[in-house]
């Protein structure tokens, strides 16, 4: 699979902030890619190092496996970084124009991005009256205008409404189905889930975990268990199975992360030959965000 973006030991110092800390990834292409992270983490600093609008401290990164310079490598990606700032008087097909002439692409191009991102009904609308997830939509068709190989989209649904939120991620989606690669950066955990495929998650400007998002969630399972008797009896029971790593108690639930992979009904049986009689017993995935929250916790 091609590489179009590789970074190597990243590093970016603000006076005593660490932003980025020795950060290694690659993006390959026809993916989904989410850098992951609380707000801070450094993931906005990330985007704008490989940019060229953030200046690095150390390390180096490369697009499209080094074959050119990273001035010519930018007019292969479209990107959105900052919050979207259209002339507010001028209609839709105004503002691509003169993107377009900047860019130096056809006006060509403009119909159908318009009809990517859903707005081509409101073509002729001026900007002022577009709600916020309009604009954002917009923005996202200024990106594409001169069909970039990978769209960099930070923060892409912030602050806006549930509607807004699913229109965008689903636009998200249909652009990566057409076989753009995405770069995104978000702190929602239920983003990330649902539209990418990869994911880098940092925190404090450190890598925690590369990876697909489904091997970040695979693991031997989790175990909930309730009981009408004696609690305190069946966390120690718990504690002393062997395939279980992890015991915690969740006001009347229990939960408990596997080591090695069981049965429900194995352990259903081991707790009934201890004399415990359990009233809920489920096993199920971890979701994401306790994986994350394991991550960035330890």
């Amino acid at each position: 699979m091609d590489t179009i973006l590789s970074i190597k030991n990243l590093d970016k110092k603000y006076g005593r902030i660490h932003a980025v800390k020795n950060l290694s990834f690659d993006i390959e292409k026809g993916n989904v890619y989410g850098i992951l992270g609380p707000n801070g983490s450094g993931k906005s600093t990330t985007l704008g190092i490989i940019l060229n609008v953030v200046n690095k401290t150390a390390g180096e990164f490369s697009w499209f496996g080094g074959t050119m310079s990273t001035h010519n490598a930018l007019k292969r990606v479209g990107a959105i970084i900052e919050r979207p700032n259209f002339y507010p008087y001028m209609t839709a097909v105004q503002n691509l124009e003169l993107i377009c002439k900047i860019k130096g692409v056809p006006y060509t191009n403009i119909e159908e991005k318009l009809k990517t991102v859903n707005l081509y009904e409101r073509r002729n609308s001026k900007f002022k009256t577009y709600s916020l997830g309009m604009k954002q939509r917009l923005a996202i068709a200024s990106a594409l205008l001169n069909n970039p190989e990978i769209l960099i989209l930070d923060e892409p649904t912030n602050g806006l409404d549930p509607q807004g939120i699913h229109e965008i991620r689903q636009i998200i989606k249909e652009i990566a189905k057409n076989g753009t690669t995405i770069l995104l950066a978000s702190h929602l955990l239920d983003e990330v889930e649902k539209v990418c495929s990869h994911v880098v998650v940092i925190r404090n400007g450190l890598k925690l975990y590369s990876g697909r998002v489904e091997n970040m969630v695979a693991s031997n399972g989790i175990i909930e268990v309730k009981t009408d008797g004696d609690q305190d009896l069946l966390v120690k029971t718990l504690k002393n199975y062997y395939d279980i790593a992890t015991v915690n108690v969740e006001d009347d639930l229990i939960v408990a992360r596997l080591e090695n992979e069981t049965t429900a009904s194995e352990i259903n049986k081991y707790l009934f030959e201890k004399g415990i009689i359990v009233s809920h017993l489920v096993m199920r995935k971890p979701s994401l965000e306790e994986q994350f929250l394991n991550l960035t916790n330890n």
